[in-house]
């Protein structure tokens, strides 16, 4: 400890700094966000909804997919509209329509410019203003507007409703017949999505932008970026090209070359006998590749649904598999199979630590833990279909079936199960970990280790700070605890101090090495990690600080990301260590992938849509799916394969990676994914930002852009990354079905399972030996022998 003691100090005050920013500004979105009237009534005394019918509405969206289909506030699907934008462009057309008609008697597009223009002073003076009495609790709206808003909300109603002459319109976006059957529940969520328009057109008491910082841009209201949006973006590019600079000077005066240890002859990892636990794990690893080519297979059904909206290749299937469904399925199948993936990684790590041993009854937690997973992901399916198949009660809904929440889409009695399954997995490691810190020796990177293993067990648990009816801004804040902080930040600094304990491990890295960089990385992701969690924050019911706070430190996340370049090289040398390490080559190439992805994916086309005045225009376009497939695929997913390749390459020793099989799943994957980016995503993601920017974010996601020659085109092309992608996909799951199932079994490699380093037979109960974090694994090369 006293070796490493400013960088644990370090670590520990950027934990306290940023969670208590994070915690402070959290206070502020409870505070200041949008309120939802008790009533919302006419000048004339007609009482239009209520919050109670607004949170009806709610749970109504939730049931149809919620953010699978179509979005709210620029968060969800990007094929159906953005549910705020449309319904606010509607309802602005329909009051000028109406005012046209009340003092020409003709309507708005057949006015001279010169007669519009007081109507469209009049228009923003009235959906401006804020009429919200907290005292009463009311809104009030002038009669005109209550026509509008009904006009508007009969659209809605047909639309869900299954209406004839919309069935073009709900092919184009992706929508099944007949979307919520029920009328009354139709018109609830047509007033929920009126109070989401309501926010983002109104503004607060204190101030002179929207309750959603003018978002979306309308020109109608003249909803534009906000000087402050202006001045953070600005901001955010100064830190990070100052924050570059100082890591990049900060490497070049402080970073000291360890001598890398000398290679050992043999693999010391093979020195260990495999444990129960650790053999038991081939069917996780089936699991997670069982999974990833449903996800892929999905994904690709799923795109193809942006050209023909219920069918595929001309077969009617949105009746039974609509888009919301098949959408949800694609995002929680990936986050199944990659979570499965780490636990896998973490539970054949335990015995090692342990110093090649089970802890009683391990073989049997894993099990458990297994069949626990698959229910819960069989359950949560199941659920997920019921629920937009509108078959399952609404009562029900939130708890066995859809919560609407991308990401967080799994019922909340499955979404209990998997957090009991992450706790029970956090159980199985600590049992073999807590031990060995009673044995003398340098523990630091154990010590590091263990608290990412605590964290991701313990953080998923922010999902249940919200409920079924909770205020949607409140609800997003809880949620990107889950998608941001918990996945892009723990699970980072987890697979950060796994991989350098593997390296270690294998004698490759020096324990300094290790221990120096685990710990300066984790500083450094949470830094801009935590805080930066505020950037998905902007326009969802928050104020000025918040997106302050967000712009700053998302800033300073993409900064280690950007030279991680660095550490692809490092991955890449070590195939060249010693002669044994050729059989871990694809693991590293895999491990390779992921720093270019975290570089390419999460850094640069994750900034290009960070900063407030970028994302006021793309949020909810194709540029923000193009930075999530590169960030979440090309690092978790490239990880999680790399965690199932060099697991498997262990727990079946005698097997012999395919060298043909392994290119084509590494190259096709690179390349489809590259592809699929660059030659569709991105180009159509341009192409919305520029519609974004000079009409309005409702024209970027509407009807009439969506399916233009250009646009519709693109999507055709992206036939061709998502063929390329899916034979790399299949290649690798063939090749890890092949190890797991014994298909094509190299018994030519020397078998060492059950041999024992002789390093775990001189320490107490084959613990941790005091010169290495592992067991001593560097010096056991002459057992290994």
């Amino acid at each position: 400890m006293r070796e490493y003691k400013k960088l644990w100090w370090t670590l520990f005050a950027v934990l306290a700094i940023t969670f208590a920013i994070l915690g402070y500004f959290g206070k502020e979105v409870y505070r200041v966000a949008p309120p939802i009237a008790e009533q919302f009534i006419s000048q004339d005394g007609h009482t239009y909804t209520s919050k109670e019918a607004i949170l009806d509405g709610q749970t109504a969206w939730q049931s149809v997919g919620g953010m699978q289909l179509g979005s709210i506030w620029g968060h969800g699907a990007y094929q159906a509209p953005d549910w705020t934008a449309d319904w606010l462009h509607r309802e602005l057309t329909q009051w000028l329509d109406l005012a046209a008609q009340d003092t020409h008697g003709v309507s708005f597009d057949e006015l001279s410019e010169e007669l519009q223009q007081p109507l469209l002073w009049a228009l923003k003076k009235e959906y401006r203003t804020n009429t919200y009495d907290p005292t009463s609790g009311t809104v009030t709206l002038s009669i005109r507007r209550l026509a509008a808003i009904e006009k508007t909300a009969a659209y809605y109603d047909a639309l869900f409703g299954g209406d004839p002459q919309l069935k073009q319109t709900r092919e184009h976006y992706a929508m099944k017949e007949i979307t919520l059957p029920n009328a009354e529940r139709r018109k609830k969520l047509t007033e929920f999505f009126f109070w989401t328009a309501w926010a983002a057109a109104t503004e607060r008491p204190d101030g002179s932008a929207t309750y959603t910082n003018n978002w979306p841009h309308e020109p109608l209201i003249d909803n534009k970026p906000t000087a402050e949006n202006v001045m953070w973006s600005i901001v955010s590019v100064v830190l990070l090209i100052a924050g570059i600079g100082a890591l990049v000077w900060a490497w070049s005066f402080l970073h000291k070359d360890d001598e890398a240890p000398t290679p050992p002859k043999q693999d010391p990892i093979t020195s260990f006998s495999l444990t129960p636990s650790q053999k038991a794990l081939g069917k996780y690893l089936f699991l997670v590749v069982a999974l990833f080519t449903f996800q892929v297979l999905l994904g690709g059904f799923t795109a193809h649904y942006t050209v023909e909206g219920q069918s595929f290749y001309g077969i009617e299937t949105s009746q039974w598999f609509p888009y919301s469904l098949v959408r949800t399925w694609h995002i929680q199948s990936a986050l199944f199979w990659i979570a499965t993936g780490f636990l896998a990684a973490g539970l054949f790590l335990a015995p090692i630590i342990k110093g090649g041993r089970d802890p009683k009854y391990q073989k049997l937690g894993v099990d458990i833990l297994f069949w626990a997973l698959v229910v819960v992901v069989v359950g949560s399916f199941v659920g997920n279909y019921l629920a937009i198949a509108q078959i399952m009660p609404a009562h029900l809904n939130f708890w066995l079936g859809h919560q609407g929440y991308e990401f967080v889409d799994l019922g909340r009695v499955w979404q209990i199960g998997k957090f009991t399954g992450v706790a029970f997995w956090l159980v199985l490691m600590l049992r073999a970990i807590l031990p060995v810190f009673k044995q003398e020796g340098d523990k630091n990177l154990l010590a590091l280790f263990s608290a990412s293993v605590v964290a991701i067990g313990l953080f998923y648990a922010a999902g249940f700070f919200y409920g079924e009816r909770t205020h949607i801004s409140v609800m997003e804040y809880w949620r990107w605890w889950i998608v941001h902080l918990w996945v892009e930040g723990f699970f980072e600094v987890f697979a950060t101090a796994a991989l350098a304990f593997i390296f270690h491990s294998m004698g490759l890295v020096s324990k300094r090495s290790a221990t120096v960089a685990s710990l300066a990385s984790a500083s450094l992701f949470l830094l801009g990690g935590v805080p930066g969690t505020f950037h998905h924050l902007y326009f969802s019911g928050t104020t000025t600080p918040v997106m302050a706070v967000g712009a700053t430190f998302s800033a300073l996340e993409v900064v280690p990301l950007i030279v991680l370049g660095h550490e692809a090289w490092e991955h890449y040398k070590l195939k060249e260590r010693s002669p044994w390490m050729a059989k871990l080559k694809w693991p590293l190439m895999f491990f390779v992938a992921v720093a270019f992805w975290n570089m390419l994916g999460a850094g640069v086309l994750g900034f290009s849509i960070n900063p407030p005045i970028s994302l006021y225009y793309v949020q909810g376009l194709n540029t923000t799916a193009t930075h999530a497939h590169a960030a979440l695929f090309g690092v978790y997913g490239f990880l999680a394969l790399g965690f199932t390749l060099l697991v498997l390459r262990y727990i079946r020793p005698t097997m012999q990676f395919d060298d043909k099989l392994m290119k084509t799943a590494f190259w096709w994957m690179n390349i489809g994914l590259a592809l699929m980016l660059f030659t569709s995503l991105l180009p159509v993601g341009l192409i919305q930002f520029y519609a974004s920017a000079s009409k309005g974010l409702w024209y970027a996601r509407s009807e009439a852009l969506l399916q233009s020659d250009v646009l519709v085109a693109l999507r055709w092309i992206r036939t061709i990354g998502d063929v390329v992608f899916i034979i790399g996909a299949f290649a690798v799951t063939w090749q890890v079905v092949k190890g797991v199932f014994g298909i094509d079994k190299d018994v030519s490699l020397p078998v060492t399972t059950g041999v024992t380093s002789p390093v775990l037979a001189g320490t107490e109960q084959g613990a941790i030996d005091n010169d290495s974090c592992c067991g001593g694994c560097t010096q056991a090369n002459e057992g290994a022998k």
